[in-house]
């Protein structure tokens, strides 16, 4: 019994349903490799521009920037970002499970919160390739992106990068301009307190100021030098020495 031809109008519908779909499966694709080549670039040329200091650009105010490599960095910067946003910096893969459990825990009890969960890697992520704010889409972004500088960067160009893209106040992007900013000299011959201080400022750098702080920012500076020595002593530090 010879077999039934299947229409022919029947395999082109079908064919035209699929192609949204293969699209698609392209276009993921595409913006895979993009985001992979995007971080391979960055891993050997400073991000030039960010989408924070657009933001600035578009309000109307200046951006002032000086990036200085992490080997001319005085030493006490590094160690003052690791006491104040993320101790295990060395030991982690870029997510902290137990800071990310903690602030979903005070988020779910409500009330003022100041810090969250995020790593040095994670506030990288964010501040080289994406944009401020939340929502699920971004924080899903920043975790792939977290994922990819943590393969293809390690621990001390993410370090480089992070004290040198994080806004240190308002138009002010890196602790070198920060530095120069509050003073009056480059980051590469910091004091503990000052290091300190451009860390304090980092969570809110619009709000707070870097030069004699008041209230919860100077407590938060004096706590942040008391930690800086734990983080010298026991060696928190050694993945970006």
């Amino acid at each position: 019994m010879a077999t039934r031809a299947r229409p022919r109008s029947v395999s082109r519908s079908r064919t035209r349903s699929f192609r949204p779909f293969r699209f698609l499966i392209k276009m993921v694709i595409g913006l895979i490799l993009f985001s992979i080549a995007w971080v391979a670039v960055y891993r050997f040329v400073p991000p030039p521009f960010t989408f924070t200091m657009l933001g600035d650009v578009l309000s109307g105010r200046s951006v002032n920037k000086d990036w200085m490599p992490l080997d001319r960095i005085d030493p006490d910067m590094a160690r003052a970002a690791i006491a104040a946003e993320d101790s295990k910096f060395c030991s982690h893969h870029g997510f902290d499970v137990d800071a990310i459990g903690a602030a979903m825990m005070r988020n779910a009890a409500g009330g003022h919160i100041i810090r969250g969960g995020s790593t040095i890697s994670q506030q990288t992520a964010k501040n080289a390739f994406l944009w401020q704010g939340g929502g699920y889409v971004r924080k899903g972004m920043e975790a792939w992106f977290t994922v990819l500088i943590e393969a293809i960067w390690g621990k001390h160009r993410i370090m480089e990068v992070y004290l040198n893209v994080a806004e240190t106040g308002i138009g002010t992007y890196g602790v070198n301009a920060g530095s120069q900013r509050y003073f009056k000299h480059d980051a590469s011959r910091m004091s503990p307190v000052e290091a300190a201080r451009i860390a304090a400022v980092l969570p809110l750098p619009k709000k707070r100021p870097g030069v004699a702080p008041t209230g919860y920012t100077r407590r938060y500076g004096n706590a942040i030098v008391r930690r800086l020595g734990v983080v010298r002593r026991e060696g928190l530090d050694a993945c970006v020495r």
